[in-house]
């Protein structure tokens, strides 16, 4: 058995998350499903203390977050000890325009990001960077998430790769991961179809084998299932359909 967890990204069910109330009875879908870890992400807003108690109730482990880049740079201390309070270790930015037009640059990143990745690090946290496919323009002469991997030592910042967006950006998901071991401790995991379409795992086209195998290489713990888009499905059916496909090659 693989040292790997499987997870369950909540921005997929993030419309059923707009309340408390919607929000609690989806980490009790989540864990019916036999899901036993989750991101929290695209959510109302909680408290920590009650997200600690609702995990609890429901078996769950929250341990990777997506959390405003402004709170991130404004108070990394504030955010930390709110994930103490839901034993929560990894907190992710879930998105960077990078308008290199406008000076959103990855100089400009690394400058704005770096004294708060430190200070998360004081804390017993760890920043993770999750891209998409804009990660893979070219600046100058170098794709952009290059460019983050030399910019931060990588004790301060790990990346939360995606294998939908590194395929839509042109890339290897399983090469990326490899690329980045030791800094990658969460993946999210998304199919690619025909038509640049999300797609449940294994409904899709990327080679998963690889990506398992280079995890496991890489020293990956999640891989939280994601699908931003279910085109009309049930996405508590696709995030069940997901952990079966993953449950059948050996994860839970």
């Amino acid at each position: 058995m693989s040292g790997m967890r499987i997870g369950a990204q909540l921005y997929t069910v993030r419309d059923f998350c707009r309340e408390l109330d919607g929000f609690e009875r989806t980490l009790g879908r989540i864990s019916d499903i036999g899901y036993r870890f989750v991101q929290v992400s695209g959510t109302c807003a909680f408290e920590p203390d009650w997200l600690a108690e609702r995990l609890k109730r429901y078996g769950l482990s929250c341990t990777l977050t997506h959390t405003p880049g402004d709170r991130i740079v404004s108070d990394p201390e504030g955010v930390a000890k709110e994930h103490d309070i839901f034993g929560c270790k990894y907190i992710g930015l879930g998105w960077n325009a990078f308008n290199l037009e406008e000076n959103d640059t990855p100089e400009e990143f690394i400058k704005r990001y770096t004294s708060p990745a430190k200070r998360l690090k004081e804390c017993g946290k760890y920043f993770m960077y999750h891209n998409h496919d804009q990660e893979f323009k070219r600046c100058g002469e170098e794709i952009i998430l290059s460019m983050l991997q030399k910019g931060f030592e990588p004790k301060d910042m790990g990346f939360i790769i995606d294998t939908f967006w590194v395929t839509a950006g042109g890339a290897d998901p399983a090469e990326w991961i490899y690329r980045l071991r030791g800094r990658v401790p969460c993946i999210h995991l998304k199919d690619f179809a025909y038509g640049r379409s999300m797609a449940v795992i294994g409904e899709g086209n990327i080679n998963f084998s690889r990506v398992f195998e280079q995890s496991e290489a890489a020293g990956v713990e999640y891989m939280f299932v994601e699908q931003d888009d279910c085109y009309g499905e049930d996405p508590f059916d696709c995030l069940r359909r997901s952990y079966e496909y993953l449950k059948a090659n050996g994860f839970e």
